[in-house]
């Protein structure tokens, strides 16, 4: 290849009228002017990597100075000469480049924007409930928080926030506080997201310092709440949240895991009920009489045996509100849903019941290693026991158990009175 020292003067005047031609200087090696017919005029490198001839575009003449392309040729014969292929680090920092992009356009993310994808993932998995309490701390405890980027979301901006929140609502400030933990945590195990929060911003050491401490729940009804209790729950002008709350005593399940029973797991024959799980998935119970008599007298109207016709899911979604209506009729303060539960578990020592039949019952993890490895009671004997915690709660609050084969139960409480739910 014929060399000439480039100049300003020369690279102007070097012209073509073929495809493209090449005028190389003889003070950098390698260094090259193209120019095409079009007349466009660009800097290019050429040289050998294992032997093999490679060429690289440095940029226009236009935008390069010649003492610039020299410098650049001399560079990429250096990469070169160390055995690295110059096309290859090109690219390598594209693709940095594109990183860094990509980078600065996560860090300026939204925690709104991060959140609705969040919302969008999960929802599926969640109950009307919980997906209720997403959407209503989002527009009060945590909107102080929404219009800040993701990545200022620091333990301090956190530890500030929380403290606001706790001097004005402290319990929903722990519900707040433990829905945005879950909302970072999901981000740390999203590739989309991960990285952008500060790492700990809701760690264990914010809560401790500026959560109260939370109280030890005890709601449960006392034996002698049982007649009144029944009375008003039975009055409930709705007959599907009548059933639902006596179920919920007399199950002692877990308040969705009821609420999501289908016909298809109720077994009037062989008298069980299949309740799905969440530590083992699904639990199968006895169905004992009174519940029974409960379920059987349910209208059919879908799948589900706790059916509401209005609700878009087509099953029952919330019936705290009826029940707090109820205990209040009765008297009864501070009575929820999971108290029924912890009442089943706490009433069922009147009987004697094992503690570990009550467990099995109401699907609590074993703790003692024989509960764990050894006892798994089959259905015969947990229906004896649980037949005596129904039949107990029900001899306290003056129902009678129906009669093997009757259709129906003689009503202790009188009848005549209205609804007053």
């Amino acid at each position: 290849m014929a060399k000439v020292n480039l100049t300003a003067g020369r690279i102007r005047e070097f012209v073509t009228d073929k495809p493209q031609a090449f005028l190389w200087d003889a003070a950098a090696p390698g260094l090259a002017v193209r120019a095409t017919r079009s007349g466009v005029k660009t800097y290019v490198f050429q040289g050998r990597v294992g032997g093999l001839p490679i060429r690289c575009t440095i940029g226009d003449v236009l935008a390069w100075s010649l003492d610039e392309a020299r410098a650049e040729a001399r560079r990429l014969q250096t990469l070169i000469d160390r055995g690295i292929d110059p096309r290859q680090e090109k690219k390598d920092q594209a693709e940095a480049r594109r990183a860094a992009e990509l980078e600065a356009k996560r860090r300026e993310l939204l925690v709104s924007e991060a959140w609705q994808a969040y919302i969008a993932a999960r929802r599926h998995k969640w109950g009307v409930r919980h997906l209720n309490d997403h959407d209503n701390v989002a527009k009060t405890e945590l909107a102080p928080l929404m219009s800040l980027r993701l990545a200022d979301i620091t333990p301090e901006r956190v530890r500030a926030w929380l403290r606001d929140e706790v001097s004005r609502r402290p319990t929903r400030a722990s519900l707040a506080y433990r829905l945005l933990r879950a909302f970072l945590n999901w981000c740390e195990d999203s590739p989309d997201y991960r990285g952008i929060a500060a790492s700990g911003a809701c760690g264990s050491r914010v809560a401790k310092d500026v959560l109260p401490r939370p109280g030890r729940k005890s709601d449960c009804l006392q034996r002698e709440q049982l007649p009144a209790w029944f009375e008003v729950v039975r009055r409930i002008a709705n007959p599907v949240i009548a059933a639902y709350l006596q179920c919920l005593l007399l199950t002692g399940a877990r308040r969705g895991e009821l609420m999501s029973l289908r016909w298809e797991n109720v077994d009037f024959r062989w008298r069980s009920l299949t309740i799905g799980d969440k530590v083992d998935g699904e639990r199968v119970i006895p169905l004992t009489p009174y519940v029974a008599w409960l379920l059987s007298r349910l209208p059919r109207r879908n799948e589900w045996v706790f059916s509401s016709p209005t609700a878009s899911s087509g099953r029952l979604q919330e019936p705290a509100i009826q029940h707090r209506r109820a205990c209040a009729a009765a008297g009864i303060e501070g009575l929820t849903l999971n108290g029924l539960r912890r009442s089943f578990a706490t009433l069922s020592e009147w009987v004697e019941a094992p503690v570990g039949v009550v467990a099995q019952i109401q699907g609590h993890k074993p703790s003692a290693t024989a509960e764990k490895h050894y006892k798994r009671r089959p259905l015969d004997l947990l229906r004896m026991w649980h037949g005596r915690i129904e039949t107990w709660m029900l001899e306290q609050a003056g129902i009678p158990l129906p009669e093997e084969g009757s259709e129906g139960l003689r009503l202790v409480a009188d009848n005549s009175k209205k609804a007053i739910l």
